[in-house]
């Protein structure tokens, strides 16, 4: 098979099979918002070759090429009417930063709570 040939058939197989709706899922609606998965493909490809020594009246050809693909889920772009806003999936960012915060919060809060429960009337 011809370099050119393969290279037809990756990037047909990225067009068809490599997206946000065969890899993660399809937009979805969570509540008010609209989602939107969004992906990163990454492909790269190499190739080589060489002859054998002529001078010893041989004469050898060999060739090869490789290529490879990847896929990673980014995050998530989020809409709701008019505001429009990504939240990545990776940590410390977006939904996962907040998530992480979420024990603070309840503790200040019942730390709050607990303040104004003893203060003086």
């Amino acid at each position: 098979m011809h370099f050119e040939e393969l290279l037809g058939k990756v990037t047909s197989f990225m067009k068809t099979e490599a997206n946000t709706k065969t890899v993660i899922g399809e937009q979805f609606n969570l509540g008010e918002f609209s989602c939107i998965p969004v992906i990163r493909v990454g492909m790269g490809f190499g190739t080589g070759g060489g002859e054998g020594d002529v001078s010893k009246n041989t004469h050898s050809e060999g060739g090869g090429a490789g290529g490879g693909m990847g896929i990673e889920p980014l995050g998530f772009l989020v809409s709701k009417g008019e505001l429009i806003q990504f939240v990545s999936t990776k940590t410390n960012k977006g939904l996962s930063a907040a998530f992480e915060k979420v024990p603070e919060l309840i503790e200040k809060y019942l730390e709050l709570q607990s303040q104004k429960e003893n203060a003086p009337v």
